[in-house]
This record gives structure tokens, sequence and C-alpha cells, in this order.
């Protein structure tokens, strides 16, 4: 019995004596020098286009309790985007870039979709960077704004908002080009 007890001991002394070593962090702190923010506008046009041979939007879900609603993005509609962004607004312009993500139509009343979207630039500067941008957006007004929540490449840590003005829109199929003057606060 006193040798069953001399053992139990001798284990959790050894247990106790190796717990700290595996419960400890395995890397240093590092104090972080916050680094200068920097101030980006930028201006692009952003073409979504429902219809046609090659659509840039696609409906990928919509729930049945939208009855008959002839509109090309009723209430519950979730679309698939990747949108060309052009310097000016004719799709022909020199494109810089794309906007990839997924909106959905949330507003049952008023005209509002909900946009989560990365916008990547493949042209210049910023080639290789994107910004991405979660907000409402209430379609019914000329002017909007969304928030910038993050980037990526020369955009990383970034915040911000886009100024949306609304360009064309057609009604009857839902092809639209809106302009966006961004600010982004990046590092």
């Amino acid at each position: 019995m006193k040798r069953g007890s001399i053992i139990t001991s001798i284990l959790v002394l050894i247990t106790i004596a190796t717990s700290p070593v595996y419960s400890q962090f395995y890397s240093k702190t590092v104090l972080c020098a916050p680094k200068a923010e920097k101030v980006t506008n930028l201006h692009f046009f952003f073409h979504d286009t429902l219809n046609g041979r090659n659509p840039s939007a696609v409906l990928v879900a919509r729930a049945n309790i939208t009855g008959d609603d002839k509109s090309p993005a009723p209430f519950s509609s979730v679309f698939a985007i990747d949108d060309p962004l052009t310097i000016g607004p004719e799709l022909t312009s020199e494109i810089v870039g794309n906007a990839q993500g997924l909106w959905v139509s949330s507003g049952k009343d008023i005209p509002t979709l909900v946009a989560f979207f990365d916008f990547g630039f493949t042209k210049g500067e910023f080639n290789g960077s994107s910004i991405s941008v979660f907000s409402r957006n209430p379609i019914s007004e000329t002017e909007r704004e969304l928030a910038v929540v993050g980037g990526r490449g020369k955009f990383r840590m970034a915040k911000g908002f886009a100024q949306l003005k609304t360009y064309f829109l057609n009604v009857t199929n839902g092809d639209a080009i809106v302009e966006y003057n961004v600010t982004v606060i990046h590092h």
C-alpha cells in the first residue's frame, strides 16, 4: 500500500512539473507599431448586367413566397456577381477590375439590396489589391452609400465608404450602371 502511494505521488509530481511546459505560448509577443494611415480616392463604374448572352449577375436562389412579382429582382432573390469595373460609363471603356460577390434583394416594400462585394483591381497602381464592402443599398435612391469593411494588398486593413450614384437603370430587365466614388483609409 505504501508503495502504491509513493508511485502515485511520483506520477502526480511528474504531471505537475511538466504541465506548465505544454500550457505556454510558442511565440513571443511583439509590440505593434501602427503604420501611418493613407487616404485613397477611387472612381470607377460598376456594370451589373442581369440579361443577355453574357450576364454578369446571375440568380442563384429565390424563395417561393414572392408569387407573381415581375420585378427582375423580387424580394428574397440572391444574385452572384462578377461585374466589370470600368474607367468610364461605357462598357467599352478600359476595365480596371471586377466586383465579385453576392447581393440579396432584401426590401419587401422599398427596393433595397444587401451587398457583399469584393472589388478586385487588375490594372494600374492597385493591381492585385482589393476592397470589400458590406452594406445596405437602397437602390431606389439615386445617391447612396456603402461601407468599406476591409481590403487586401495595398488596401490591407481598409475602412471607408463608397458613394454610389445610379448612372443608368433599365427598370424592365434590371441592368444597371453605377458610378462609384470610394474613399479608402488604409495602411
